[in-house]
């Protein structure tokens, strides 16, 4: 099967987007000699006018921080980064990556849809605009905490969902996500691998993504495109998801197949995402169209690609409004996700809303943010060390690793599955009295209690 970049350079898709988004490369400005760097190349992703000198003084670092910083990300330039370099607070936002798996539940009425409808191929088209949508909050540059082993994430209160994840994993850091209510359930296994390049990092989801449709039992699955973040220390950050991104219908074998565009000369091409609805003999049957910023759009077509006659384009997600001028760039639904009111009754202290270092930092107060962070750090440092004296073990409590190795892009990935006592220990607290604390600085964050300790 021809990917959509092949598909769609003739006909419709081509008359939407210019060479430049079809082909283009990120406009670079080479910084050697200006700042004393070899290897260093500056991106102004909306290609404006600046010189490499000025383009190369934006962001948030100051001079003598990104001196330090690059003496120091120097010495991993080709490695994996994932958890081996310890960053200031100041380039955070105040979430955690558990809290950002639930960011993909913002838009999960799509997920309602797809479940209800009777069309295989729409039922495509609803389930991967679902996926798409999350990449409009993907944009932030800001970077969100590592979870600590043991910590937690709850979400309710939206859709009738009901969302679980749990840092399963601090070395490599892997977390795991459950989410469900009458339609669906949604269940995740994260992963990151990345590689460190200079100024710039790519970000490989070595993950698992499976979503379960209730009414006929259909299986999807999601492997999503790579990830690559420019600018970290010199220039303006920003991030592009150029690549396949394939969901697949594990029933019936027909799959959808959407291509993100690589942000081109004067930044063409960026946020466009084209592709096509394949049946199971991979002929296409819908064409999909949009930005991932913006909204998306089908229609049906022929097996040349081309739409069907007496038919039209049509929108079937758009971005919701957002606050304007928000610091962290955050929508509404990603504040929600930080507040209690999406917690529910007695929540675990486990749970990232009252992790101190996040919270300080939501507060405004940066250094203390910086303290709890380290303080934090220390913590699970020691904590480790009692285990292996102990000849003990961390297991998840809400998660247990299976014998299931996934197969992905970018490699093997042990597989962890949701054990349903979650869903145990939520029908008991809401039969008790218990409840969310007024003040929630009387709650004191620890994600270690909560883990399940075994001999080797």
């Amino acid at each position: 099967m021809g990917s959509p970049e092949k598909k769609v350079s003739s006909g419709f898709l081509s008359a939407m987007s210019s060479s430049f988004s079809r082909f283009g490369i990120a406009m670079g400005r080479s910084v050697n000699g200006l700042l004393g760097y070899e290897g260093v190349e500056v991106i102004n992703p909306e290609g404006g006018k600046e010189d490499a000198e000025e383009e190369a003084q934006r962001g948030r670092w100051k001079q003598e921080e990104r001196e330090s910083y690059w003496k120091m990300m120097q010495n991993y330039i080709g490695s994996d980064i994932t958890s081996m370099v310890t960053l200031p607070v100041m380039i955070f936002e105040p979430m955690t990556m558990i809290q950002k798996m639930a960011e993909l539940m913002e838009y999960c009425h799509l997920l309602d849809q797809a479940d209800e409808c009777e069309d295989p191929y729409m039922r495509l088209v609803y389930a991967s605009s679902w996926a798409i949508s999350v990449y409009f909050a993907y944009q932030r540059t800001w970077k969100p905490f590592n979870p600590i082993l043991g910590e937690t994430y709850e979400l309710v209160n939206h859709n009738d969902i009901t969302f679980i994840a749990e840092q399963v994993c601090h070395h490599p850091p892997m977390s795991a996500g459950h989410a469900e209510n009458k339609h669906f359930t949604y269940d995740i296994t994260s992963k990151l691998k990345t590689k460190l390049l200079g100024n710039s990092v790519d970000v490989y989801p070595l993950g698992r993504t499976r979503v379960s449709l209730k009414r006929d039992g259909v299986v999807l699955d999601l492997v999503p495109p790579p990830t690559k973040v420019n600018n970290l220390i010199f220039g303006r950050t920003w991030i592009d998801s150029p690549g396949e991104m394939v969901m697949t219908n594990m029933t019936t074998g027909d799959k959808v197949v959407l291509y993100f565009q690589p942000c081109g000369w004067f930044g063409a091409g960026r946020y466009e995402v084209d592709g096509y609805v394949y049946n199971a003999d991979e002929e296409p049957k819908i064409l999909m169209t949009g930005k991932y910023n913006a909204s998306m759009s089908y229609q049906p077509c022929d097996m040349e690609g081309e739409p069907l006659p007496d038919t039209e384009l049509k929108e079937v997600w758009r971005v919701a409004d957002i606050p304007a001028d928000d610091k962290f760039g955050y929508t509404y639904f990603a504040h929600k996700i930080n507040s209690f009111e999406t917690a529910p009754k007695g929540f675990l202290a486990s749970d990232s809303r009252i992790r101190p270092d996040r919270y300080a930092l939501e507060k405004g107060d940066l250094s203390k943010a910086g303290a709890e962070k380290s303080s934090l750090e220390e913590k699970q440092r020691a904590e480790k060390r009692m285990r292996e004296a102990k000849g003990e073990h961390f297991k998840p409590r809400w998660f247990d690793q299976s014998d299931e190795i996934a197969q992905t892009p970018w490699g093997d990935l042990e597989v962890y599955k949701y054990n349903g006592k979650y869903a145990e220990h939520r029908a008991a607290v809401n039969s008790s009295d218990s409840h969310v604390a007024e003040d929630v600085t009387s709650i004191e964050f620890n994600p270690w209690q909560y883990g399940n300790l075994g001999t080797e």
